[in-house]
């Protein structure tokens, strides 16, 4: 679902890193692959024309992830090794 927000995917990295404190030094780009998206757009004008609209800002809901991950650490490092037993 959109949400009007246009941001690049650098972009998001660059933010979720400069709410961590870190460096981006941490940032690795690879090659782009065939069929790789340059642009991922969605439109949610039908769904803003029925009264939709985003409970908070983007950046207020980025950091609340973040806080969510921070603090369920152990949660997700459950899921990591799970896969990597697959």
């Amino acid at each position: 679902m959109g949400s009007g927000n246009e941001l690049t995917n650098l972009e998001v990295v660059k933010l979720i890193i400069s709410k961590l404190g870190a460096s981006e030094d941490l940032i690795e780009f690879t090659e782009d692959r065939v069929g790789h998206d340059l642009r991922y757009a969605m439109n949610s004008t039908k769904l803003k024309n029925l009264g939709w609209k985003p409970e908070m800002p983007f950046e207020e809901g980025i950091e609340r992830t973040i806080s969510w991950y921070l603090e369920n650490k152990p949660w997700w490092e459950r899921k990591i090794s799970n896969l990597q037993k697959n």
